[in-house]
């Protein structure tokens, strides 16, 4: 793990590195996990939603009869919302640009997991909060440490690796732009090569999410619970 500032760690191996890919992550993000588009479907219609870190818009589309408003930290990302129609703008998780009180729900998917340290989680979990009106509910997704799938992790803190086609996305000139990090260039088995990226996470243990969302005394948990590696849970704004 680099030894630097919390800022400068998200900086270049979170908001620079999904400039980058940003392409090419949208290409692999298309389908809505069911918990997600349960949750909009559910919503009243004419509700007013937030997507903070909305990454591409995959969920800004969901309900047509909600008036969605999507944000991502990655200017590159919101550019392609925009080009799918989406409201959509570029803002800080840590400083959102809405009054308090403001949304009837918010969603934050696969977001908290990239702030560094516990005092910048629960920041950014206070936003989301500041901005819910009161009764609002809010549903969070973050990456869990007890994967059950191919990946396992030693440590809660880790890089994890985005490996894209240098063929098809070319992302060397942005790279020599931003600054994210070491890269390796690793050979494929059809002979092309991929660019390996190091992404940012902090891998939640077993209620460590349902501790933050009480630490900020602005919310009561409805439901937690396990869904495709990620722990994740639906708050209710008191």
């Amino acid at each position: 793990m680099d030894s630097l500032p919390k800022e400068k760690l998200e900086e270049r191996h979170v908001h620079n590195v999904y400039n980058v890919i940003a392409d090419h992550f949208s290409a692999t993000r298309y389908k809505p996990w069911p918990v997600i588009e349960e949750f909009l479907k559910i919503m009243p219609d004419g509700s007013l939603g937030a997507d903070v870190g909305c990454g591409n818009g995959k969920y800004l589309g969901v309900n047509r009869k909600l008036f969605m408003i999507g944000s991502d930290r990655s200017d590159k990302l919101v550019d392609i919302c925009l080009q799918r129609g989406f409201e959509s703008m570029v803002c800080d998780n840590l400083c959102l640009p809405y009054r308090s009180n403001a949304f009837d729900f918010v969603i934050s998917i696969a977001v908290i997991h990239h702030m560094s340290s516990p005092a910048r989680r629960l920041l950014a979990l206070k936003e989301l909060f500041r901005i819910l009106s009161s009764g609002g509910r809010a549903l969070i997704f973050v990456w869990a440490f007890e994967q059950q799938g191919k990946r396992k992790f030693d440590a809660q803190d880790v890089f994890v690796p985005w490996k894209m086609p240098r063929n098809r996305y070319t992302s060397e000139q942005q790279s020599a732009v931003l600054d994210v990090g070491q890269t390796q260039t690793v050979e494929r088995t059809d002979g092309h090569e991929e660019v390996v990226y190091q992404r940012y996470y902090h891998l939640f243990v077993k209620d460590e999410l349902d501790e933050l969302v009480r630490e900020t005394g602005m919310a009561t948990i409805e439901q937690s619970g396990y869904d495709r590696d990620n722990w994740y849970v639906i708050v209710r704004k008191t």
